[in-house]
């Protein structure tokens, strides 16, 4: 039954840890910009020179 216990502590802990990852990327600005990564790579091009 003390395994049990252990487990629910180690995973709360590690879901908070998470948690403060997740809102620390937030507050950064990592999920700012959703849209232009997705279309980055069509603009990237460079155009070609005709010789």
């Amino acid at each position: 039954m003390s395994v049990i216990f252990l487990l629910i502590a180690v995973s709360t802990v590690v879901a908070l840890f998470f948690l403060a990852a997740f809102v620390r990327a937030v507050k950064n600005g990592q999920f700012d910009d959703d849209r232009s990564p997705a279309v980055r790579m069509l603009n990237d091009d460079t155009p070609r020179q005709n010789q």
